[in-house]
């Protein structure tokens, strides 16, 4: 199981007092951070303002910090947990891809969802549709970017999305742009996944239910004749799953490790943001038998250098 870890940018109230540029400093060394202790990857949410309430605080917005932060970075892969397909339109989010893909020397993955906080949408001033009119855009949406990101140029008419002839160049680095889809539906949302993506990310699920659902993930593939195993799973775990330190942190990582997911994300920055905080999770992380590659520590620390 590989690990990510989520970069603080305000949407949690993790920058509430700073001044803009000491939170972003600080949001550039976590990330930094990361990279040299080894983790598989780093990650942003899609947000414009503060959870659970709208606070006049610092929420970093995630395509152009990403940009900044594939700069910053050499070796993790990168991308947004997830980001709102409503807020963007879909050929414009495949173009952006594509660029960040090459910015960051084809390290960049599309984490993309229905969306969800009313809130930013009605004071943005997007329309907030039900969660059925939601799934149903993002359907038309992954049409849309998958056509963008093949070969040629795209066509797609659909109800909620359409591109005539649309050109994408650059598609990105050269190589293959992974598409991760996010979220729990077991009927819309893991179809979806299982028709466009190369990963399906759960959210905020316990061993238990992780053990129960992935299954149903599995079965989605094979109705459409997909090889289940082509689907990668992985899960955005609850920040108190990533809390504290020590064994019982170590165990609540073993715990979903022993489930076969592809990689975990966590934000244990959200409980401490110190400088020690990252180090002491990636301890926690081998301690339970997860690897955190030193290897690719030296490798980063040597380029550094």
């Amino acid at each position: 199981m590989q690990v990510g870890i989520m970069v603080p940018q305000g949407w949690k109230r993790e920058y509430d007092g700073y001044a803009p540029v000491a939170a972003w400093a600080d949001a550039l060394a976590k990330a930094r951070q990361a990279e040299a202790l080894g983790f598989e990857s780093i990650w942003l949410f899609d947000h414009f303002t503060t959870v659970p309430d709208p606070v006049d605080e610092i929420t970093f917005e995630a395509f152009t910090m990403l940009a900044a932060l594939a700069q910053a970075t050499a070796r993790v892969r990168l991308g947004h947990m997830v980001i709102c397909t409503g807020f963007r339109n879909p050929a414009l989010t495949a173009k952006m891809a594509s660029t960040l893909d090459v910015i960051s020397g084809g390290r960049f993955e599309l984490g993309i969802g229905a969306g969800w906080k009313e809130d930013e949408w009605v004071s943005y001033g997007y329309d907030f549709p039900s969660l059925p009119e939601r799934l149903a855009t993002l359907g038309d949406h992954l049409e849309v970017i998958s056509r963008m990101l093949a070969p040629g140029r795209a066509t797609f008419h659909g109800r909620r999305a359409r591109v005539i002839g649309a050109i994408n160049e650059p598609k990105g680095a050269g190589g293959h742009i992974p598409v991760i889809v996010g979220g729990n539906g077991k009927n819309v949302t893991f179809r979806l996944a299982a028709r466009f993506a190369d990963e399906l990310n759960l959210v905020y699920l316990d061993p238990n239910e992780v053990a129960a659902i992935v299954p149903i993930a599995r079965q989605r593939c094979e109705e459409i004749g997909r090889d289940p195993a082509s689907l990668r799973i992985s899960l955005y775990c609850a920040d108190g799953a990533v809390g504290g330190s020590g064994q019982e942190r170590a165990d609540r990582v073993a715990a979903f490790a022993a489930l076969g997911l592809d990689r975990l994300i966590g934000f244990p920055s959200r409980w401490d943001m110190s400088d020690e905080g990252l180090p002491r999770f990636a301890e926690d992380c081998r301690a339970a038998g997860v690897e955190i590659s030193q290897a690719a520590a030296v490798e980063v620390a040597a380029g550094a250098g």
